[in-house]
């Protein structure tokens, strides 16, 4: 069964649109927490984090009065990492954790993420049993008056992930003499990412840890880590640790200003904790979108990898099918079961500067654990309600890029589940690549324009 506001990563769009207007947000509140009651009588309680958007303010208030007047008592948070409410909701033995974020979308985009008792986030069925009772398929009982929720503000939970996170770094092991330089996204992480590596002995440079609701993501942070590259040159740093919006996506910069994605990262944690004995089944979980140059790699080692769709969840999802405790997305996603229950930026950073301090080496040499497979991609936006992949021209653009490519390299065109954008990725030979990646694009804007006519 399709769904109608979940995507793949919980429920996202423009602000004061659609899924994301304040009636919307309190109607999904008052679903939400009509779910959860199911399971008994007794005294429920969900945890609320959020990013520094503007809207937070607005979608924070919205889901309170729905889970309140559902019954339901409410703990905010306040700006805090989504791993961090994850995390915290299994410890504070909350019923529902609930994050309000775009993660890596612009300001104008928000989001929610639902995370259940255990801090992993909601299945298919739980989400389609939840967009029932918001679609009128379910009734959903009010409170009585003596029986509405309350609403508080947690003021430690800020103090309680920190040292959630430092608990993961090796207890006789310190950062000093090392120079890092975090970029925080102007988002979630702005106060916790720069306290966890301070605490831990790193000289700390923070950049773009100055939010003020407008500026999360923009031209910084993981999915422009350029700047920060700039900047670990500039102060001659040892690594440079980019975050997106939310802190569940990193990306690193070596101490030359070279850019690490994700690949490498689960790349190096794979054979080192191989080497140790930690990696659990010889195997990683990636998605489709994951280098084949890393695949090639670990099979050297003896290390398996296996591919899901994209999406966070669904590589989670593998990861507690097969009992694996390392997997992610080549975008920074890096889940590392054994301390956290979805992506964590920080801890996963924490993991590489660990093995940086073993080694004894620089960055430019630990991270560079394969030679990737030379891969294209790009992205193309549509209006919403257009739908390009149905199109004869562009099935006809793939079939003939696969052809070109044939046993040498691979073609993925999929939609993004976040945001109205077609992507578009090729690999293989370079020179093929680049024709296979422009001819799909300008067949999928050939037919945008069509539709927007």
């Amino acid at each position: 069964m399709m769904k109608a506001f979940f995507g793949t990563d919980g429920i996202r769009g423009r602000t004061n649109s659609g899924a994301m207007t304040p009636e919307s947000v309190l109607l999904l509140g008052r679903a939400a927490a009509a779910y959860f009651l199911r399971s008994g009588p007794q005294r429920k309680t969900v945890v609320i984090g959020k990013d520094t958007r503007l809207s937070g303010y607005m979608i924070e208030n919205a889901l309170t009065a729905g889970f309140t007047s559902a019954g339901m008592d409410v703990d905010l948070f306040g700006p805090l990492p989504t791993p961090g409410v994850a995390s915290l909701t299994r410890s504070l033995r909350a019923d529902l954790g609930v994050m309000i974020t775009a993660s890596h979308n612009p300001y104008e985009d928000n989001g929610i993420k639902l995370f259940g008792p255990d801090g992993f986030k909601l299945n298919d069925e739980a989400e389609l049993e939840i967009e029932a009772l918001m679609q009128g398929r379910t009734s959903i009982a009010h409170s009585p008056p003596s029986k509405i929720g309350r609403a508080k503000r947690v003021d430690d939970a800020e103090a309680r992930y920190v040292e959630i996170v430092k608990a993961t770094f090796p207890r006789q092991m310190r950062l000093s003499g090392l120079r890092v330089v975090v970029d925080c996204a102007n988002g979630a992480a702005y106060k916790v990412a720069p306290r966890v590596l301070w605490e831990l002995g790193a000289d700390v440079i923070p950049i773009n840890n100055q939010p003020n609701g407008l500026n999360i993501n923009e031209d910084c942070g993981a999915i422009a880590p350029e700047g920060l590259a700039a900047q670990v040159l500039k102060f001659r740093a040892d690594l440079g640790i980019a975050l997106d919006g939310d802190a569940d996506r990193l990306i690193l910069c070596d101490e030359h200003g070279k850019i690490v994605d994700g690949d490498q990262l689960m790349g190096l944690l794979a054979l080192e904790w191989k080497k140790s004995g930690k990696l659990a089944g010889d195997r990683i979980v990636t998605t489709v979108m994951s280098n084949m140059g890393l695949e090639t790699e670990l099979a050297k080692h003896g290390i398996s990898l296996e591919r899901t769709k994209v999406g966070d969840r669904h590589v989670v999802e593998a990861m507690r099918k097969g009992a694996s405790n390392l997997g992610g997305e080549q975008s920074g996603h890096i889940v590392l079961t054994d301390y956290a229950t979805t992506g964590d930026a920080l801890i996963a950073a924490l993991q590489v500067l660990s093995l940086l301090v073993e080694a004894n080496k620089p960055a430019s040499e630990l991270l560079n654990v394969y030679k990737p497979a030379p891969q294209l991609l790009k992205n193309v936006r549509f209006e919403l309600g257009a739908k390009p992949l149905e199109t004869e021209a562009v099935k006809t653009a793939i079939a003939n890029a696969e052809a070109m490519l044939k046993a040498k390299g691979r073609v993925l065109v999929r939609a993004s589940g976040t945001e109205p954008v077609i992507r578009v990725m090729a690999e293989g030979p370079a020179t093929k690549i680049k024709t296979a990646v422009q001819q799909i694009c300008e067949a999928i804007e050939g037919r945008v324009q069509a539709a927007a006519e």
